[in-house]
C-alpha cells in the first residue's frame, strides 16, 4: 500500500511538473517577445529622431522576432508597430534598401488587417502616421510611373491613397487628370464635380471639365459649365473664348453676338473672331453691323475668301431686290469677283456670279460661269 501511494504521489508530481514547465516556457516566450517589442519600439523611436535606415532595420528585426508565434501576429499592439515600422520602410526606404520577403507596403496592409476595427481608435495617431507613410510611397510609385508615361499604374497608384480617406485637392486632381489620360471619362467627370465645389476650383479645373464632356459629346453638359464658370470668372480670357467656341459649334448665334464685342477686344486683329462676329449678326438679322465685321476681316486680310464672298453676298442680295441700287451692284461685283479669283472653282462664288451677271444682263459672262459650273457638276 505505501509503495502504491508513492507511485501515485510521483505520477502527480510528474503531472505538476509538466505544467510549471509548460508555463515557464510560455513565461518565458513572453518575456522574450515582450522583450523584442521594447527594443523594436526604442530602435524605431531613435529613427524617428534620427531618420537613420540603420535604426528602422534594427526596428524591423526586432518587431520581426516578436512576431514569430500566432498569439504574438494577433497582438494589436504589436501589428500597430509592426504597421508603423513597415510603411516607414514603405517610404523612407524608397530604393529598398532593407530586405524583406515582400514589399513593405503590403506588409503594412496585412500588419492592419490583423487589428480589430474597434480597437482602432485607441491608437488614432499611430494609424495617422502609418496612412500618411502609406499615402506618401504610393505617390513615390504614381511619380514612377508617370516617368514611364504608364497611367493606368499612376492612376491605380493614386487610387489608393483616396482608399487610405486621404482626399485633399492634390488627390482629387491627379485622379481627374488620369482619369482622363486613362479615357476613364465618367471618372474624371465626377473627380472635376468634386473639385469644382471646392473652395480652390479655378477657372482652368472647369476648362478641364469641359474638355472632358467634348470628348464625350455631351454638349449641353460642357455648354452648363461653361456657363457657370463665366459667371464665376466673369475676367477670364480663356472661359469667354471657349463659350464662345461652344456657342458657334452649337450653332447659337444669337448668343454669340452679345459677348463677341468682349473677345475681339482681346484679340481685335483675330480674323476667324471677326468673321464670327460677322456671320452672327448677318444670322440675326443685323446686315449693318455684319457689313462692319466682314469689311474688318478684309482689312486684316484682303484675299480672305470667306469674307469676300459673305459680304458679295449681302450686297447681291441688295441688287436683287433694286437693279437701280448702284453702290451694291458694284460691291457685289468687286467682292464676287474677288472671291472667284481666290477660289476660282469654287461653286458658292460661282453660282452668285451667276446670279449677278443674269441680273446685271451680262450675257457673254453669263455664258462662262455656267459653262463653268456645268464642267465641275461633270467631273
Amino acid at each position: 500500500m505505501i509503495r502504491q501511494t508513492r507511485t501515485k504521489t510521483n505520477k502527480k508530481n510528474m503531472r505538476l511538473y509538466t505544467m510549471l514547465s509548460g508555463m515557464l516556457v510560455m513565461a518565458s516566450l513572453n518575456v522574450f517577445a515582450q522583450s523584442n517589442y521594447k527594443e523594436s519600439s526604442n530602435s524605431f523611436a531613435l529613427y524617428t529622431q534620427t531618420g537613420d535606415l540603420k535604426n528602422l532595420e534594427n526596428a524591423k528585426k526586432f518587431i520581426d522576432a516578436a512576431y514569430k508565434t500566432r498569439r504574438d501576429s494577433s497582438n494589436t499592439r504589436v501589428n500597430v508597430l509592426r504597421s508603423m515600422i513597415y510603411s516607414s520602410m514603405a517610404y523612407g526606404d524608397s530604393l529598398r534598401t532593407i530586405k524583406n520577403p515582400k514589399d513593405p507596403i503590403d506588409i503594412t496592409y496585412d500588419a492592419l488587417n490583423k487589428i480589430k476595427e474597434r480597437e482602432l481608435t485607441e491608437y488614432a495617431s499611430e494609424m495617422k502616421y502609418v496612412k500618411q507613410n502609406l499615402a506618401a510611397a504610393h505617390i513615390y510609385n504614381a511619380n514612377k510611373a508617370l516617368q514611364k508615361q504608364n497611367y493606368a499604374g499612376a492612376y491605380e497608384s493614386y487610387l489608393k491613397v483616396k482608399d487610405l480617406e486621404i482626399s485633399n485637392y492634390d488627390v482629387t486632381y491627379n485622379l481627374a487628370l488620369l482619369a482622363v489620360q486613362t479615357e476613364q471619362y465618367d471618372a474624371a467627370a465626377s473627380y472635376y464635380d468634386q473639385i469644382l465645389k471646392s473652395d480652390n476650383a479655378t477657372a482652368e479645373n472647369y476648362l478641364e471639365l469641359v474638355n472632358v464632356y467634348r470628348k464625350t459629346g455631351n454638349k449641353q453638359r460642357a455648354l452648363n459649365t461653361l456657363q457657370t464658370a463665366r459667371t464665376k470668372f466673369p475676367e477670364s480670357k480663356d472661359v469667354l473664348m471657349n463659350l464662345v467656341q461652344e456657342f458657334a459649334q452649337n450653332n447659337e448665334y444669337k448668343a454669340i453676338v452679345p459677348i463677341i464685342d468682349e473677345a475681339i477686344k482681346y484679340e481685335p486683329e483675330n480674323i476667324e473672331l471677326n468673321y464670327l462676329a460677322g456671320y452672327s449678326n448677318e444670322t440675326i438679322g443685323n446686315k449693318d453691323i455684319a457689313k462692319r465685321y466682314y469689311q474688318q476681316v478684309l482689312q486684316l486680310n484682303a484675299n480672305n475668301y470667306e469674307s469676300n464672298l459673305a459680304l458679295g453676298l449681302i450686297y447681291l442680295n441688295d441688287f436683287l431686290q433694286d437693279e437701280n441700287n448702284v453702290e451694291a451692284q458694284y460691291h457685289a461685283q468687286n467682292l464676287l469677283l474677288k472671291a472667284n479669283e481666290i477660289r476660282p472653282y469654287d461653286v458658292n462664288a460661282l453660282k452668285s456670279l451667276s446670279l449677278y451677271y443674269e441680273k446685271s444682263g451680262d450675257l457673254m459672262q453669263l455664258d462662262r460661269v455656267k459653262l463653268l459650273l456645268n464642267q465641275l457638276s461633270n467631273n
